[in-house]
């Protein structure tokens, strides 16, 4: 059944009767003006806002509805744990072509729901409108975090140690196996597409990484590793250098690039939307924070370089200084000779 026939009321009701209503923290969800919230009184708020929008961040031919909906979450939850926060609220608005078939928008709900559930948030209200000729996914994500503990991107020190978790240069490997049409060859490829299509965010070491007291900044890789870099060093006065050769590289990674004929490294450098994170600690921290992540059974850190006290953002590889595209990673509004490759339809991660 096509929207137009059931209309937005209707719709909202098939979708109200999936996602329930109440829940701990919810006093009034989903069906009024808007969702009544009890944050616990001794947290602060984080509040963070993110949109897919076809065309620009998916294809429907590439990405079924319910990985969309996991990725509009998956982005926004990242932002969370960036912050070593914890999801609480997510509300979705939909700008829907009025052809769209009601079950296709039900798995995408299903799908935000089910990656907001799984890090402890609640889809608990939103919107939707008539949108002709693509569809928009736009969330806003609600966290708390303890009033004096969240992790900022200014925070980091000179000297400070840079750590990345998991292996950066997946997603953009992902993307360019589902370019060349090679992602059901072989389960090592399926892995690099499914970290592309939907992404795992670190909500988890997010908060395990806050509760150590040592983390001074923190920043989620969306827009790639040198991009998102530019910006924790920007916020924090510093600047930082990488060494290619100790960022983590996955074996499906390597071997994917070796037959795309593409450079691993160039992948991890620049890809994006990989939804690792990207923090700093001061030297001799390195133990504690590998014994806490893996105590906990989480994703591991690797030390690939440190903070400057001169601006903007080195990589070496084999001791020597690299040159660096003028323009890093993925942003809005360039002109279309000026974009990067790497993102599913046109840029770079976003």
């Amino acid at each position: 059944m096509k929207i137009s026939d059931l209309g937005e009321f209707g719709l909202i009701a098939r979708l109200r009767a999936r996602l329930g209503s109440r829940f701990p923290g919810v006093l009034t969800g989903i069906g009024d003006d808007t969702a009544v919230l009890a944050p616990p009184g001794d947290r602060a708020l984080l509040a963070t806002c993110d949109c897919l929008v076809e065309g620009i961040h998916f294809l429907r031919s590439s990405s079924p509805p319910r990985d969309i909906g996991r990725k509009a979450a998956a982005v926004n939850l990242s932002d969370i744990a960036a912050m070593g926060g914890e999801p609480r609220w997510m509300l979705v608005s939909l700008g829907l072509p009025p052809e769209t078939e009601s079950g296709f928008v039900e798995e995408l709900y299903e799908g935000l729901a089910e990656a907001a559930l799984k890090y402890g948030a609640r889809v608990v209200g939103g919107n939707m409108a008539s949108l002709p000729g693509r569809l928009l996914v736009d969330v806003f994500l609600l966290g708390t975090a303890p009033e004096k503990g969240a992790l900022l991107r200014s925070g980091a020190r000179p000297f400070d140690l840079l750590f990345v978790t998991g292996t950066p240069g997946d997603s953009a490997a992902g993307l360019a196996l589902l370019r060349a049409g090679g992602s059901s060859r072989c389960a090592e490829r399926a892995r690099l597409v499914r970290r592309h299509l939907a992404p795992e965010p670190r909500v988890a070491e997010g908060r395990r990484l806050a509760s150590l007291g040592c983390v001074s900044s923190a920043i989620d890789i969306s827009d790639g590793l040198v991009a998102d870099l530019g910006r924790l060093c920007e916020e924090s006065g510093l600047g930082a250098v990488i060494e290619a050769e100790r960022i983590p590289l996955s074996g499906e990674c390597v071997a994917a690039s070796r037959e795309l004929g593409q450079d691993p490294a160039g992948f991890a450098l620049f890809g994006g939307e990989d939804y690792e994170l990207l923090f700093t600690a001061p030297p001799g921290s390195e133990k504690a924070v590998r014994e806490a992540l893996a105590a906990d059974g989480l994703e591991g850190a690797t030390v690939i370089g440190a903070m400057t006290g001169a601006a903007g953002v080195t990589v070496l590889r084999e001791g020597r200084p690299v040159a660096l595209p003028a323009r890093t990673g993925w942003t809005h509004f360039r002109s279309d000779d000026e974009k990067d490759a790497g993102h599913e339809t046109e840029g770079a991660a976003g």
